[in-house]
């Protein structure tokens, strides 16, 4: 029976099993896994074992592991399984871990390409990251759309804040001019979910300047995906700017994505 007994302070804390985490996480073979999920987008066992470099069956027990682990979840649609991230949560620990992982070797031109690539642009679970989402962020502080920060993260004066992990330190706050200026955009902002932090924001483990999370950075990131102005890439997380949204971005919020 759980102990739900209380001392004096009120409820037992209990202590979390940190290693138990970890150890799902470091096996090579469930850490691809994760990396391929961290978008958000759910994928079939088949996609996973592919991308991760590993066999049908034994994709099936690393999954089995991290659906028990309470990492992923699984759900089926017709004859196919498919399996996603937990929760927003869980992406932001591999982004930590990102931080002080040492990199990987790269041995090909492709995996060169991937690397470039995911600094340019890409998903951090529902919102966008790298160099386009931290022009994001920039783009709507100068323009006014938000407000209380200037988006540099500054280590030194940081108290919370960690690189890829939710922020704490600063509180942003959307103006009227954002209101209208991204309802031009096509993003209601009324319409964001009340149960969800309408803004909040990420300290980009590449950049290591704030990008928008939050339901109002979701947002953003479904309307841009629905313009055609962003498009998701062959690999996992990847996000390219396309010629209409580089021109688009740069109209309606100064935003220039640096090569």
């Amino acid at each position: 029976m759980p102990n739900t007994s209380r001392g004096p302070a009120g409820p037992l804390k209990r202590q979390t099993d940190i290693a138990r985490a970890a150890a799902l996480i470091a096996d090579p073979s469930r850490a691809g896994i994760l990396k391929c999920l961290a978008d958000g987008r759910p994928l079939a066992a088949s996609a996973l074992a592919e991308e991760a470099g590993i066999g049908a069956a034994t994709a099936s027990a690393h999954l089995a592991k991290l659906v028990e682990g309470g990492l992923l979840t699984v759900e089926r649609r017709g004859r196919y399984r498919l399996y996603r991230l937990a929760g927003p949560d869980v992406s932001a620990a591999l982004e930590c871990l990102a931080v002080i992982a040492p990199p990987l070797a790269i041995t090909s031109l492709r995996q060169s390409s991937r690397a470039n690539a995911l600094h340019r642009g890409r998903s951090c679970y529902d919102h966008l990251a790298g160099r386009l989402g931290v022009a994001l962020m920039t783009g709507l502080l100068e323009r006014g759309a938000l407000t209380g920060h200037d988006g540099v993260h500054r280590p030194e004066r940081a108290v919370h804040d960690r690189p890829s992990s939710y922020g704490r330190d600063v509180h942003y706050a959307l103006t009227p001019a954002g209101r209208t200026l991204l309802a031009r955009l096509g993003v209601d902002t009324d319409a964001l979910p009340p149960r969800r932090p309408a803004i909040r924001y990420c300290v980009d483990w590449s950049e290591h300047q704030h990008h928008l999370a939050g339901a109002l950075g979701a947002a953003l990131t479904a309307r841009l995906f629905a313009l055609d102005w962003v498009r998701r890439g062959t690999a996992p997380r990847v996000v390219h700017l396309t010629g209409p949204g580089a021109q688009g971005l740069e109209r309606a919020l100064g935003v220039v994505v640096a090569e």
